[in-house]
């Protein structure tokens, strides 16, 4: 299949469940051919995932609603725990993380450079994020991408022992696709896509 086919076939899905048409095992390993295939300023290899399956898959929903309880206003929490269930609905969750030590260590052994580093490592975890979207997309899994990083990175350390010095990225339900997902519109290319000769 053609790869502008697979990259017109990656979209936000958030009708998920939970009968995967692939094994977690596949999953498993399509995440990490994807993290020590994709490209890192430097080769520095910053990226970290989690993948959580079953229930501790609904253990990080669970802790996210619990977190958001505390900041959404009673009245307004319906919509709020709508949404959250429907990520908790899905197969799973991969957690996207980047590792801070390396960062560092590369802004003190290279301070030409020590203002970039920080953009380059949110730059490969972007490009780790759209890899395994469209990958997931072609195995027939759907998956969004959500961030409620500030609100559960505290207890995530706690639940799945992550080291302090990872930082949370993005999180990215995935599983069987039970819906459509949303029209997507499109702005004027003409204004995005500039091309000079000369």
């Amino acid at each position: 299949m053609p790869f502008t086919h697979e990259l017109e076939k990656r979209r936000s899905i958030y009708a998920l469940g939970k009968s995967l048409p692939i094994s977690d095992i596949q999953i498993t390993e399509l995440v990490t051919h994807s993290v020590k295939h994709v490209p890192s300023a430097f080769n520095s290899q910053t990226s970290r995932v989690l993948v959580l399956f079953g229930s501790a898959h609904d253990r990080l929903w669970s802790m996210t609603l619990s977190a958001l309880k505390q900041v959404v206003p009673a009245e307004k929490f319906a919509p709020t725990q709508q949404k959250i269930n429907a990520f908790a609905a899905a197969a799973g969750t991969i957690l996207y993380y980047e590792d801070q030590a390396i960062v560092a260590d590369l802004e003190a052994n290279f301070p030409s450079y020590a203002h970039n580093f920080q953009s380059w490592s949110q730059q490969a975890s972007g490009m780790l994020q759209h890899t395994i979207w469209t990958r997931l997309a072609q195995h027939g899994v759907g998956a969004s991408l959500q961030h409620y990083n500030e609100l559960i990175e505290s207890d995530l350390r706690s639940a799945f022992e992550v080291p302090d010095h990872w930082l949370l990225i993005a999180q990215m339900p995935f599983g069987s696709i039970i819906g459509p997902p949303k029209e997507k519109s499109f702005g004027d290319l003409e204004s995005r896509v500039i091309v000079h000769h000369q």
